[in-house]
């Protein structure tokens, strides 16, 4: 098998893992917020948490040993614009809100028979290629020059390089430090440590994270035809996958693509296994017209922050990339604007 068929039938594995956990577990930035910060629950936002140590600790060793170039990655660059990744993050943060879960959950959840989710699929997909390659695509390019900037750290580790200590320790010291704030975290929470199911698909999740960097950065490093580094993440490659679907002569899938259809799949499979499958729909114009905008914010965001409460939030994160940590301030600032505050969006009126 060719290195670029087994990154593909990788990803589709990845992708039906996480479909299953993310039906089964719940498993949501903006729900684990929304429990947190509006329910007094903060168990899902344990399991988010604990998803992004174990995605840090077991990605920065693979990066360590040698196995994978992070630097290869989009997250590790000399030269980006803190205001647009913050701005990103923010819209995207907001859009979430809007449409009550993210680009990952609203996959999940159509695999359960969410129709609005269908809705918003395709709405982000539509944005998110606009301000890829569309007509938004020359304001994002524009701001982004205008506003970038070439650092020598771009990364914890490399911050910490800049005082004097090896690459190796540097690595160790921020990856550690890390890992153990956010492990405390979880596990200071006597709910959550009452929740092996959460715990469970914390594990997991941040286990698949850097399953997607070992198969794009080291099943996929093929020198005559090598394939991008990179792991879980879903605003572009949900872009990608709708384009795919509409125009497949000329075009090949790719790891974001399989990714995005086992999400879907394994979705699907596990609801119908579990007998929770069920059709859904808008309650009101007022509802969808909410949704789609929504949608479309967390497009036009997730591209500008190069990523997503997953791709940002645990893949760009599991990196320590100091982008990252820019982008997942914005999306968490969004979020909490949407959900308390006199910016919140508002519950939606039962008829």
């Amino acid at each position: 098998m060719e290195s670029t068929q087994l990154v593909i039938l990788a990803g589709l594995v990845i992708g039906l893992i996480y479909g299953a956990v993310g039906l089964l577990s719940g498993f949501c930035l903006m729900s684990s917020m929304r429990g947190w910060l509006a329910q007094g629950d903060g168990r899902l936002v344990r399991t988010y948490a604990l998803a992004m140590a174990v995605a840090i600790a077991a990605s920065q060793f693979l990066a360590g040993s040698g196995t994978v170039d992070l630097g290869k990655s989009i997250y590790l660059q000399q030269t980006f614009s803190v205001p647009v990744l913050f701005l990103g993050g923010l819209l995207f943060g907001y859009g979430m809100v809007l449409s009550n879960g993210c680009g990952s959950r609203a996959l999940v959840l159509l695999g359960r028979g969410n129709l609005r989710s269908f809705v918003v699929v395709i709405v982000l997909a539509i944005a998110a290629q606009m301000t890829l390659k569309g007509l938004i695509a020359p304001a994002r390019i524009a701001l982004v020059q205008a506003s970038q900037t070439t650092v020598n750290a771009n990364s914890l580790p490399s911050l910490l390089a800049t005082l004097g200590a090896a690459e190796s320790v540097s690595r160790a010291l921020a990856a550690a430090a890390a890992v153990v704030a956010l492990i405390l975290f979880a596990f200071a929470h006597p709910a959550f440590r009452r929740s092996p199911g959460q715990i469970a698909a914390g594990v997991l999740v941040g286990l698949l994270v850097a399953g997607g960097w070992f198969v794009t950065g080291y099943l996929g490093a093929d020198d005559f035809n090598p394939v991008p580094v990179t792991s879980l993440t879903f605003v572009a490659p949900i872009a990608d996958s709708l384009q795919y679907a509409m125009l497949s002569t000329g075009l090949t899938p790719n790891f974001g693509i399989a990714t995005v259809a086992g999400v879907f799949a394994g979705s699907l499979v596990t609801a119908i296994a579990t007998r929770r499958f069920k059709l859904e729909g808008y309650s009101s114009p007022r509802h969808m017209l909410r949704s789609g905008t929504g949608a479309a914010l967390m497009g036009i965001g997730g591209v500008m922050a190069f990523g997503c409460s997953i791709g940002q939030g645990l893949t760009g994160v599991s990196t320590l990339a100091l982008g990252s940590f820019v982008a997942v301030a914005g999306i968490l600032i969004g979020t909490t604007a949407g959900l308390r505050g006199s910016l919140r969006v508002q519950p939606l009126a039962v008829a």
